[in-house]
């Protein structure tokens, strides 16, 4: 297995290995599930397996997380330059791009070309949804990275789920107002998850339309210019919808709205998780401090990780958003989350058990120490909080 070497400080050499390296291949496979359940239905003809990766990931998942626990270990500091630039990483991502537009392409067929149950084709529906929700996760890594082929690539396959949008408001709307009142993208305590993807999915949209327009702007350019990097995008989605309608019948309009729904639903999943209650302080001049780790819940846990590029090194990754998914380290004293990202999404989706276990944990990190002067409060919840949890630092609890 290849290795790095080089050379501590004190003169002392080391050579590292990243024993996750061919693992990292399950984040270019796992968009494939949805073939699992066809096949098992093709073998059996029990429309019931057609939901096979639903109880995969949200059950076997989180399981697997737990059996196979958490991985604290980081790649030595002296390595990160070698390992982010090692080529391998980086064409995985590029591999699996055509694969979520097979995932779906190969979904749409067999629900549109097959005699199903109602339940069987909007089950299937949904699996091709949830898959294609991985697609944001994707088109987030290569987003982040200045490379042109990255950022085509990242436009290229955020058509899948229809959110071309995503990479010009994660890297310049999210990534700048994250953990902060302003930010869609950020949820706050006290907010459940419906009501807060009322607020993000508009709200994600609306500002990186704000954003692409100033951009164009700025070149003397109309927002519905063809360079409108979000139009793009969004082309080749109308494209690879208006072609599955034209291929397989009015039956898509059903399968792909779900399809399309539980898309975004994923990327609301993770947004809601990934920055609960958490909330950059503001200096003298009224300006947010820089975003820490602490500004983020992470998780380490094994399995999700490498299914999903290490997505789930949220922390490390908004203090070092162009740094490659197997560079992200782990620091001590994080925000964590109780679990893997599957997990905790069935958690945030009952919302009285995520305030009841996420509440204490998010009031009893070291940074925040019950202050609630140091946590984003949903506005419509502030007063129910303060008398529930309410004191003032440095009283005794």
């Amino acid at each position: 297995m290849k290795g790095y070497t080089a050379t501590l400080p004190g003169g002392e050499a080391i050579y590292y290995v990243d024993r996750k390296r061919y693992l990292w291949t399950l984040s270019v496979l796992y968009p494939l599930q949805p073939f699992i359940g066809i096949w098992l239905h093709a073998e059996t003809g029990n429309q019931a397996w057609l939901l096979l990766p639903i109880f995969l990931g949200y059950v076997v998942n989180p399981l697997l997380d737990w059996v196979l626990g958490e991985d604290e270990n980081n790649p030595p500091e002296e390595v990160l330059l070698k390992l982010d630039r090692d080529p391998f990483y980086r064409i995985l991502t590029y591999l699996v791009v055509p694969l979520h537009f097979v995932s779906l392409i190969g979904a749409a067929w067999w629900a549109g070309t097959q005699s199903l149950s109602w339940w069987a084709f909007l089950g299937l529906a949904a699996v091709a949804g949830i898959t294609s929700g991985l697609g944001i996760n994707t088109g987030h890594e290569l987003g982040h990275k200045k490379s042109k082929i990255e950022r085509r690539l990242a436009k290229i396959v955020l058509a899948v789920p229809v959110y071309g949008h995503f990479w010009i408001e994660h890297n310049r709307g999210h990534h700048r107002d994250v953990s902060t009142p302003e930010d869609p993208a950020s949820s706050r305590m006290g907010e459940s998850i419906y009501r807060f993807a009322t607020r993000e999915i508009p709200g994600a949209f609306k500002r990186a339309w704000a954003i692409e327009k100033e951009r164009l702007e700025r070149r003397d350019k109309s927002a519905w210019d063809m360079n409108n990097q979000i139009l793009q995008s969004m082309s080749l989605s109308l494209v690879l919808q208006v072609g599955l309608l034209l291929a397989f019948g009015w039956k898509m309009i059903p399968f792909l709205l779900v399809h399309n729904v539980l898309a975004w639903w994923q990327l609301t999943s993770a947004n809601y998780v990934e920055h609960y209650g958490l909330l950059r302080l503001k200096d003298d001049k009224g300006r947010y401090e820089r975003c820490q780790p602490h500004h983020s819940w992470n998780s380490n846990h094994v399995f999700s990780n490498l299914v999903l590029f290490h997505l789930e090194r949220h922390s490390d990754h908004h203090a070092h958003p162009l740094r490659r998914y197997q560079s992200l380290r782990h620091f001590d004293n994080l925000p964590t989350l109780p679990s893997g990202y599957f997990g905790a999404y069935l958690l945030a989706w009952i919302p009285p058990l995520w305030f009841r276990v996420m509440d204490k944990a998010l009031l009893a990190l070291p940074h925040v120490n019950h202050d609630l002067t140091r946590v984003n409060i949903e506005p419509a919840k502030r007063a129910a909080i303060v008398q529930k949890y309410g004191r003032r630092p440095g009283e005794s609890s």
